[in-house]
């Protein structure tokens, strides 16, 4: 309802209830920006959103971290302030209902479960959750290059445990080749890995992993597929969620192609709280997060970071976000004042009325609205009030999400994990055969010096026999491994693994 003819997507109408404020689906890639106090009104903006992305075929990704987007799947219900609010507006055949909704969990408790290997999240990001210093990361990066060397599949937690622990015990035998592998990093990264198994990160690392082409999807109505992922569990640990989601967005950017500008995007993704992808992140981290988000509209993904300010998203960013919804700021300290002068500033003003003083005095579902025109270039900034959605205002009750869950195909894809030979097999094994070595070496030892000492004891006088030759030392069990047990498995994972942005599988 909310997508026009002339394709344009109305968002918002002005105060005086006459004058509708648009959005165009061919300047969604060029990203967008909702911002506002808590209880101001976001998640109602991102709802009408979602919808009306839906209703024009584009698929959509949003985090819900309050439980509060997943009545995206059921209709509304009559109310006196949604009646009074599609009379003001003049919205014209307005009815309730649900959308396509796929649930997401990374726990797998609450939606379909979601996965990745470990080789696949890389070093870079997995760096971050553990919440590793510089020098820990590059040992890290060390030990991936070493797995990748050796073709060795790094899929789930063991296999990375069994990864450290193998190069913590062979450092010295890796240092001319990839430099230093220190005991105190390999100590660290093993006691920031503990800490995320008993957190539970270690759940999500395994298989079946992700497809993300099973995001694109439509319902019978040619609606696009909303995936939300539940995070209300995963946000008690803030750092494992922003970088979890921004591994989704470097993903989607590894896999899609090139499309350049489309008539409307493929896919928008809605990143909830979004100051936590960048409160601590490293420069290094900050530049590829830019890079990302300046060249993933080529791939037809627009993405939309919801946050209470504009000062939480780093001005290099900041810049690429062409469409912003803002929402009131309340100011009780002078760096509040400073917040929502930079909120102000960010807009092309509006001689009609003052920014500034707009963003303090505006009520719950009012906004200013600022959005790109044909061109790309930013329009006047507008005030107005965010249409009403037409789903359910109300949490989606968890009967109805495991039900829309199982009955999904995809989760007969992805309920069940499995196992494969990798990492953590193959290293176990060449330590198993290094120990029955060593114990069939000692008791080789014990027999000659038994036969030697029984030699001695019915010594005569003949010559004494030449010495043997000296073994020559018996390959590493990473050589065995790699030589025998992974010779087919590895030919066929060594293409597979080159590397992206920040280091995860391109596929």
């Amino acid at each position: 309802m909310y997508l026009r003819e002339d394709d344009k997507i109305w968002i918002a109408t002005g105060e005086d209830g006459t004058m509708p404020i648009y959005m165009l689906p061919k300047m969604m890639n060029r990203h967008g920006l909702v911002t506002g106090a808590t209880g101001t009104g976001k998640t109602t903006t991102i709802k009408v959103m979602a919808e009306a992305f839906s209703e024009m075929g584009t698929a959509v990704f949003m985090a819900d971290i309050k439980g509060d987007v997943s009545g995206l799947c059921k209709p509304g219900t009559p109310n006196a302030a949604v009646a009074e609010r599609v009379e003001s507006m003049g919205i014209e055949n307005f009815t309730f209902t649900g959308f396509p909704v796929r649930f997401f969990d990374l726990f797998g408790e609450s939606g379909i479960p979601v996965r990745t290997t470990v080789s696949a999240m890389g070093p870079i990001l997995l760096a971050r959750i553990l919440g590793l210093n510089e020098t820990q990361t590059g040992v890290l990066q060390i030990i991936f290059r070493l797995a990748d060397d050796n073709q060795l599949l790094l899929l789930d937690f063991k296999d990375l445990r069994a990864m450290v622990a193998y190069a913590g015990d062979n450092a010295k035998s890796f240092t001319t080749l990839y430099g230093n592998i220190s005991p105190q990093s390999v100590g660290a990264i093993q006691r920031n890995l503990l800490l995320l198994e008993e957190a539970g990160g270690d759940r999500f690392f395994g298989e079946p992993e992700l497809d993300l082409n099973d995001w694109f999807g439509f319902d019978e109505y040619g609606r696009g597929v909303i995936n939300i992922l539940d995070c209300v569990a995963l946000f008690q640990n803030p750092l494992l969620y922003s970088t979890f989601l921004l591994w989704m967005l470097s993903a989607l950017y590894e896999l899609m192609p090139e499309v350049g500008d489309l008539d409307k995007p493929k896919l928008v993704f809605f990143f909830d709280e979004a100051h936590l992808l960048f409160t601590g992140a490293p420069k290094a981290l900050l530049q590829k997060i830019e890079q990302i988000v300046r060249l993933i509209r080529s791939k037809g993904i627009g993405i939309f970071f919801i946050t209470q300010s504009p000062a939480d998203i780093p001005n290099t960013v900041l810049s690429q976000l062409g469409n912003k919804v803002q929402h009131a700021l309340r100011a009780y300290t002078p760096n509040d004042h400073k917040a929502i002068k930079a909120a102000a500033n960010s807009f092309r003003p509006n001689p009609a009325f003052d920014s500034e003083t707009a963003i303090s005095e505006l009520s719950t579902g009012e906004a200013l609205v600022s959005a790109l025109d044909e061109k790309g270039a930013p329009q006047m900034i507008q005030r107005g009030y965010i249409l009403p959605p037409r789903c359910s205002f109300d949490v989606a009750e968890p009967e109805l999400i495991e039900q829309l869950t199982k009955s999904s195909h995809l989760y007969t894809k992805y309920a069940q994990p499995f196992d494969r030979y990798s990492a953590f097999e193959v290293l176990e094994e060449a330590a198993n055969k290094q120990a029955l070595e060593r114990d069939q070496a000692a008791q080789q030892a014990q027999q000659l010096k038994e036969e030697q000492l029984a030699a001695k004891a019915t010594a005569t006088t003949k010559p004494a026999a030449p010495k043997a030759p000296a073994r020559r030392a018996a390959p590493s069990p990473m050589n065995r491994a790699v030589s025998s047990t992974l010779s087919q498995v590895g030919r066929s994972v060594s293409r597979e693994l080159v590397r992206g942005i920040f280091g995860n599988i391109r596929k």
